[in-house]
């Protein structure tokens, strides 16, 4: 199934609000993307588009080339039913079992926040076990989902792509674009979201302390067990709790590509790496210092070699990274999806090199990136993108790090 500039149907096209999307299906789409950003209106769009096709009426789009599904299944929202006894979550598996038994090779299927009625862990195991399912079953369609940990999850799946709804920075703030791209999304805007829904200032405050406690966390042991390559070195943050203390050290720990002769392109990888390290250690002081908790934090810059991709544990995980060009130039940049970012750079450079730090999530990667924009030329160091560093409301003052105020 193709559909090229797909509209949500209820929008006026003429009023210039709808946002068209291509969608190109092979297979099952797992979908990802942040709180209004676009995943349902895409589910339901492609339903009416489909549904209009097959029909052969007119459908809300440029061209689309729509198959004779045997079958057309939608799942949205699911709520309780006090009368027939069940909760939410047991409405939602009734649906997914009914789709399961009718689903064949020639149908659409089309699941909204998959599993969201249930406990987080398990939720996301069965959430994968479906996935995997409908894979197994070879329909077309789209699951969307929020349960990020599926990524974790060792899926048996042959056909599944992933896809995710855009976000782009603006003036320091990830905003939505509603466009379909390829790659994972783990960006929810859910702090900003509950704070333009009128939750009070303190309340989201407190919950960015809790997320960042929590984050670092899955982080280690997302990261527990990972060996270290002997061609570029490992990423990893660990934080360690103990209680009724302060933040008081933190360890860095560097890994070499090579014990022998290093290049003038590794002396400087080096030093680059060493000035990212003393910059994040700063701000993770700075963040963690007003916590009654220590964290002994373990800092790795990873090297990605001219012809060497990123490993598969950067997929979805905010990331902060250094292009190293020809003559010796550096950018300096942030993503979530650091395989198309490297890919993106490689069209235009060649097969140069990068550097990169895994940061737990988005809000951290922006200010860590602002951050070394305005400070790595005070080290010596040439920036090709130093405007960039500029259009946001943190990391430009000529003040210490200490007296900082960062919105986040």
């Amino acid at each position: 199934m193709k559909i090229t500039g797909l509209s949500p149907y209820w929008f006026d096209v003429a009023q210039g609000d709808a946002i068209h999307n291509t969608v190109e299906m092979h297979s099952l789409f797992l979908l990802t993307g942040p709180n209004g950003g676009g995943k349902s209106s895409l589910l339901r769009s492609v339903c009416a588009a489909a549904l209009l096709g097959i029909c052969g009426l007119m459908v809300p789009a440029v061209s689309a080339t729509i198959p004779h599904f045997d079958s057309i299944m939608l799942h949205m929202k699911s709520y309780d039913s006090p009368a027939d006894g069940k909760s939410s979550f047991q409405i939602e598996m009734s649906e997914i079992h009914s789709i399961i038994a009718g689903a064949t090779s020639k149908s659409l299927v089309l699941v909204d926040e998959i599993c969201r009625g249930t406990e987080t862990a398990k939720g996301t195991c069965i959430a994968g076990s479906i996935i995997e399912t409908f894979d197994k079953i070879g329909c077309l369609g789209v699951v969307s989902t929020h349960l990020h940990g599926i990524f974790n999850l060792p899926l048996d799946t042959m056909n599944t792509v992933y896809k995710a709804m855009g976000t782009e920075e603006i003036d320091g703030h990830t905003k939505p674009t509603w466009k379909l791209i390829d790659g994972i999304c783990k960006e929810s805007l859910a702090f900003e979201t509950a704070q333009g829904e009128g939750i009070p200032e303190t309340i989201i405050e407190r919950a960015q302390e809790l997320y960042l406690s929590l984050n670092g966390k899955d982080l280690c042991a997302e990261n527990a067990g990972t060996e270290v390559e002997t061609q570029s070195p490992n990423s990893m943050l660990k934080y360690f709790d103990e209680p009724n203390d302060r933040p008081s050290r933190i360890m860095t720990k560097t890994v070499h590509s090579r014990a022998n002769r290093v290049s003038s392109t590794e002396r400087l990888q080096k030093e680059v790496a060493s000035a990212i390290t003393k910059v994040y250690q700063e701000k993770l002081v700075e963040l963690y210092m007003p916590r009654n908790v220590s964290e002994v934090t373990e800092i790795t810059c990873v090297t990605v070699a001219s012809r060497e991709q990123p490993p598969p544990s950067t997929i979805g995980a905010s990331s902060v990274y250094v292009m190293f060009r020809p003559d010796k130039m550096l950018y300096v940049g942030q993503t979530d999806d650091l395989e198309g970012r490297v890919r993106a750079h490689r069209s235009k450079e060649g097969n140069v090199s990068f550097l990169y730090i895994i940061v737990p999530g988005k809000s951290i990667a922006c200010q860590l990136e602002t951050l070394l924009i305005n400070q790595l030329p005070r080290q010596g160091f040439q920036l090709i993108n130093l405007a960039d560093g500029k259009h946001r409301n943190f990391g430009t003052s000529n003040l210490s790090l200490e007296s900082l105020t960062l919105h986040q």
